[in-house]
């Protein structure tokens, strides 16, 4: 399926994953890819952080899940340290492997010294790359805090809205509040630009992921963290952790409530929060 094709059926649910760097971490993917399965998402995707080998990496797993027939995948690319020749050449391996949903990324410059110096300046670039290669259906990645690299929030916005000029659809860097997705869809519907914007979720189980999920581009808001706070001063860990899944639910019951397209889970590997969180919103067994 394509993905800009299933948001026309309902809100969709989506699961987020990265390609795992060790046998160890292989076999946990796939105790989670099991159990995630029954919940029948809409699409999973599969991250890239750059390097060959990790775009390998990418590549097997996108692909091994696309040929299970099961699930739709989507795949990550960054263009960054990339010529056009070889992104290129990835994007139509791509078709050829039956995968035709793909999330098109700037990227943090990667660690392999044996990449060529980039081609692409910023994401558009690898947008308009693939819309040249084949008939893709092409998410973008999209800040309601901004990104970090941006210079202003008004700047941040009008990227974005050039980008799903070209684009199918947007998903969110997680986040903690409705006010986050509604300005952002409101601050890019005023510039003309009405594209699905999927909001991205990832719970705060722990009081070490409030710095940990700022340093990610997502500061958590006070109140969220004095109800962390609060709850860890009754029950310790165990309740930080119950307190961050429950603020989820609400978020995410507030997001379908506002009509999101649907909610895409971060699920670091890793299925119990998520399917806690997802059973509260989809009644799911």
């Amino acid at each position: 399926m394509r993905i800009d094709e299933l948001f026309a059926s309902g809100a969709t649910h989506s699961f987020e994953f990265f390609p795992p760097k060790s046998d160890e971490e292989s076999v946990k993917l796939a105790r989670t890819l099991d159990e995630l399965e029954p919940l029948r998402p809409s699409f999973v995707s599969v991250t890239y952080r750059g390097g060959r080998e990790s775009r390998q990496r990418t590549f097997d797993l996108v692909t091994q899940i696309q040929r299970g027939g099961r699930l739709t995948a989507m795949a990550h690319l960054i263009c960054v340290g990339h010529s056009r020749a070889e992104m290129r050449d990835i994007l139509k391996n791509y078709l050829d492997a039956g995968v035709v949903n793909v999330m098109a990324l700037g990227g943090d410059i990667p660690d392999d010294a044996s990449l060529v110096a980039s081609e692409f300046n910023h994401a558009i670039d690898l947008v308009r790359l693939a819309r040249e290669v084949g008939d893709f259906s092409i998410g973008v990645a999209a800040h309601p805090q901004g990104h970090p690299r941006s210079v202003d929030l008004a700047s941040d916005r009008r990227y974005l809205a050039q980008k799903l000029e070209l684009a199918d659809f947007a998903v969110t860097q997680f986040f903690f509040e409705l006010e986050e997705w509604t300005r952002l869809v409101g601050e890019l519907a005023e510039l003309g630009s009405t594209k699905p914007v999927l909001p991205g979720i990832m719970p705060v189980t722990t009081l070490s992921g409030i710095e940990r999920m700022a340093t990610m581009g997502a500061r958590v808001p006070e109140v969220l963290v004095r109800r962390l706070e609060t709850a860890y001063e009754r029950g310790g860990p165990p309740a930080v952790r119950a307190e961050g899944i429950k603020a989820a639910i609400e978020l995410g019951g507030q997001l379908l409530e506002a009509r999101a397209p649907g909610l895409h889970f971060y699920t670091l590997n890793q299925s119990t929060a998520t399917r806690e969180i997802h059973r509260a919103l989809f009644s799911q067994p």
